[in-house]
């Protein structure tokens, strides 16, 4: 609502919610939060905004140059919120975007808890499930919200060890992505694209999307079927900012034309 950004968050404080909005005079960055998290979260504005970010050394590549540009004041930012990134991260595995925000929708507003501060919205917005309740959800409930077994006995496993989890932000980026794939189930992608959102890693890459390497490999070099294989060796000049390719390759909204049938949308509720 008018034009800011609500987020919540389940802190180690307790619940919190902010409210983030620019100021167009001057370009600053005004923050209102609630809760017992309301502290944390301002805190840890300036990290959720990018300032631990460099990209120094980084050179765009010709075909995103005009891209690089145009966002040249975007910084990777992070939430340091590692459960609230795998869990969703596990959700869309091997499923449509539609599949995989049905399920963590219906799951957030039944076993969240309402945003302190939120009662004033015109729909109140929910808090992130402690890691207690995931575990405590039924298996019918998961098949309800269209989340078939290999997905929530993944998310299961990683509630189980949501304390050590959160610790990842702590350590070297590569022993992070291995620690989270050390859970069954959490594989390359899963752990890249939680590592991006909850550390802010500039290098972690979604190796294995479904998409990402036929689109970037098509824009730099017009081959139509690119392979990871292919996306790693052209990704390889890149080093320590191969996530920065793959954000600018998205923002830059160009996509290799489509040919073959869009993937099958699976209602798991009926199965």
């Amino acid at each position: 609502p008018g034009g800011a950004l609500w987020r919540t968050t389940l802190t180690p404080e307790g619940p919190g919610l902010e409210r983030s909005a620019v100021e167009p005079a001057n370009g600053t960055v005004e923050l209102s939060s609630w809760g017992p998290g309301a502290q944390w979260l301002a805190d840890r504005l300036p990290t959720l905004l990018g300032e631990g970010d460099d990209p120094r050394g980084f050179q765009a590549p010709p075909v995103l140059t005009a891209t690089a540009r145009r966002f040249c004041d975007w910084r990777i930012g992070r939430t340091d919120r590692v459960l609230e990134a795998l869990i969703p991260a596990i959700l869309e595995q091997k499923v449509t975007g539609k599949e995989a925000w049905l399920g963590w929708r219906t799951l957030v507003r039944e076993f969240g808890e309402p945003a302190p501060g939120s009662a004033a919205l015109p729909r109140p917005l929910m808090v992130f499930p402690a890691p207690e309740v995931w575990a405590q959800i039924p298996s019918w409930r998961w098949h309800q919200a269209a989340v078939d077994s290999k997905r929530s006995q993944t998310v299961l496993r990683a509630v189980r060890e949501a304390t050590t989890l959160e610790e990842i932000g702590e350590i070297d980026r590569v022993a992070a992505q291995q620690r989270l794939r050390q859970i069954p189930g959490v594989g390359v992608w899963t752990a890249a694209e939680t590592v991006q959102r909850a550390t802010g890693d500039p290098d972690a890459v979604s190796y294995r999307d479904y998409h990402l390497a036929q689109e970037i490999v098509y824009l730099f070099t017009g081959d139509r079927n690119g392979t990871d294989e292919q996306l790693a060796r052209l990704l390889l000049p890149f080093a320590g900012h191969r996530y920065r390719i793959q954000r600018l390759s998205e923002l830059s909204g160009y996509q290799r034309p489509r040919r073959a049938p869009r993937m099958t949308v699976h209602d798991m509720r009926t199965m």
